[in-house]
């Protein structure tokens, strides 16, 4: 180090050897940060730069942004800048805009004015929004705040005992967080630091370190938590690694991998969080794939549509860094009208999460607050709900793609052939091609193989349609779009056979799950809710 000739020459032996490591593009870009922190020479600078713009990330694009106004290698940081940005257009909102803009202004020399139609061009296609931004300025704690207990002891305060206890919980927080040199540190002491702010949906970015047997992790939507510590604390279970949904029970709770970079160097951390699930990329690895964040706090409910982001206090110190933020479009929640509340109506799927289901999760997915079946994600069987009912009313949305086939199966079991061992109602585009020869117990609203519904109440497909089923005691009807396309008794079929001669068990069934059986198509569902007849 005492001869900058040789340390500098070292340096830029070593940022011309990251591009051929077999680390991931996040993982290039924490090998170059480390470089540019240990590096005063502006040739070495600007060397970093020209290979950070080699990798579109957004911690590669706000680096390079920082050294635009350092004149000896603003040239350097102006095209990393601009070839990040069109690079990668998942990059966009408020912050990105300024850094374009910036460059735009700076950016000098040969083809510097088609540079900068190019980025003109791209901001003009930019997508509107807000985009990522950040939830630490690199100075103080602002948009921070101190824990209060846990959301759902939260939600039980007055506003007054509320505002006492955050007065207490900001005192306790200044006490163990601080702002170094840039950086979000926990020094060892207090409770968990909290955004101000609440959030839904969203994907996040962060930098963190921690030291020998270091023990942290971010709690999303006020839960725990993505779990963060030292892989060789075997005690604890850390060899896993870290990136993990540490508190879960019923659904993964350990990281697909080992991604964790030694102890005392920077990782990086980009999550996801839509509906119930989250997915984690850990330096780049994806480290938890679409797992149901289980809520700890109360594991009969779901997670919390919305609540705070916490950086976890776990008596050891833990860094942090470039936390950046982008708000995902929130879904909408469904909510019962008063009508159906008086009536007795009980919500089966919100568009939130499919706590209320069991089977087939992994083809039926959430998805902007709709369950869509993708037959293709590798899951198999129905999907079902974890209740059982008899005599009930339900009311749902469906839309179908062109050719789509599914069926609601009712009073089925949990295992077997549902339109045999229980019953199924025809879901069914009847209007395809390929079903023009179709028996008449097949087409849509058909309890199958037993009795034929009405054709011609179906709308154009690509529209949602709403569908009513009511079951009670041996009679079953079918509603769709506000017409009577099935009334039908079964102890006649139960009796003396059925349309299509074949054994029907299920028709004996007093009882069974309500479930989407499906047949290799794509098909959407919202708002689903139940009315229990047997309680009556």
């Amino acid at each position: 180090e005492s001869n900058k000739t040789y340390s500098e020459a070292a340096l830029q032996g070593y940022i011309n050897l990251v591009e051929k490591s077999d680390q991931t593009a996040v993982g290039k870009v924490l090998f170059l940060r480390k470089a540019l922190d240990q590096s005063n020479s502006d040739a070495t600078i600007g060397l970093a730069l020209k290979k950070l713009a080699q990798y579109p990330t957004l911690q590669a694009l706000m680096v390079s942004g920082s050294y635009l106004d350092d004149p000896a290698v603003q040239q350097d940081a102006a095209r990393a800048v601009m070839e990040i940005a069109l690079a990668n257009t998942e990059l966009f909102g408020d912050e990105v805009r300024k850094l374009i803009q910036k460059t735009m202004q700076v950016i000098s020399g040969q083809d510097s004015q088609y540079f900068k139609a190019s980025l003109q061009k791209h901001l003009d296609e930019m997508p509107e929004g807000k985009g990522f931004y950040p939830l630490f300025n690199g100075e103080n704690l602002e948009g921070w705040k101190g824990l209060v207990a846990n959301p759902i002891k939260r939600q039980s305060m007055s506003p007054a005992e509320l505002a006492r206890e955050q007065e207490k919980a900001n005192e306790v927080m200044r006490q163990g967080w601080e702002v170094r040199d840039g950086l979000l540190v926990f020094t060892g002491k207090g409770q968990n630091l909290v955004t101000e702010k609440k959030y839904g949906d969203f994907e996040m970015t962060v930098d963190w370190k921690i030291t020998e047997m270091g023990d942290a992790g971010i709690y999303l939507r006020g839960t725990p938590q993505v779990q963060i510590w030292d892989i060789a604390n075997e005690k604890v279970g850390a060899q896993v690694g870290s990136g993990g949904l540490y508190n879960n029970q019923k659904h993964a709770s350990k990281p697909l991998t080992v991604a964790d970079n030694p102890i005392g160097e920077w990782n990086t951390f980009h999550i996801t969080m839509k509906g119930d699930k989250v997915t984690v990329y850990l330096n780049g690895v994806l480290v938890v794939d679409e797992v149901v964040l289980e809520n700890y706090w109360d594991r009969s409910m779901p997670i919390f549509p919305e609540e705070q982001i916490e950086l976890q206090a776990h008596g050891s110190y833990v860094a942090y860094r470039d936390i950046y933020i982008r708000e995902l479009p929130q879904t909408e929640i469904f909510q019962l009208s008063e009508e159906e509340k008086r009536e007795g109506f009980e919500v089966l799927f919100d568009g939130s999460s499919l706590d209320k289901w069991t089977g087939n999760k992994t083809d039926y997915v959430v998805e902007n607050g709709e369950i869509v079946i993708y037959p293709d994600r590798g899951g198999k069987g129905n999907l079902f709900t974890q209740e059982e009912f008899s005599d009930f009313i339900f009311r749902f949305e469906f839309k179908l793609t062109p050719g789509a086939n599914n069926g609601l199966g009712i009073r089925a079991p949990l295992t077997g052939d549902a339109a045999y061992a229980g019953m199924e109602l025809q879901i069914l585009d009847n209007t395809a091609e390929i079903y023009k020869n179709l028996e008449e117990y097949q087409f849509h609203g058909s309890l199958y193989g037993i009795a034929a519904a009405k054709k011609g109440h179906l709308k154009p497909v690509g529209e949602w349609n709403y569908q009513e089923v009511r079951v009670e005691d041996d009679r079953i009807q079918v509603i769709l779009n506000g017409t009577t396309i099935l009334d039908t008794d079964i102890s006649g079929p139960r009796k003396s056979g059925t349309l299509d001669k074949r054994e029907h068990p299920g028709l004996s069934r007093k009882s069974g799950h309500i479930g989407f059986l499906g047949h290799g198509d794509i098909v959407y569902f919202r708002n689903i809710r139940v009315k229990d007849l047997s309680k009556r």
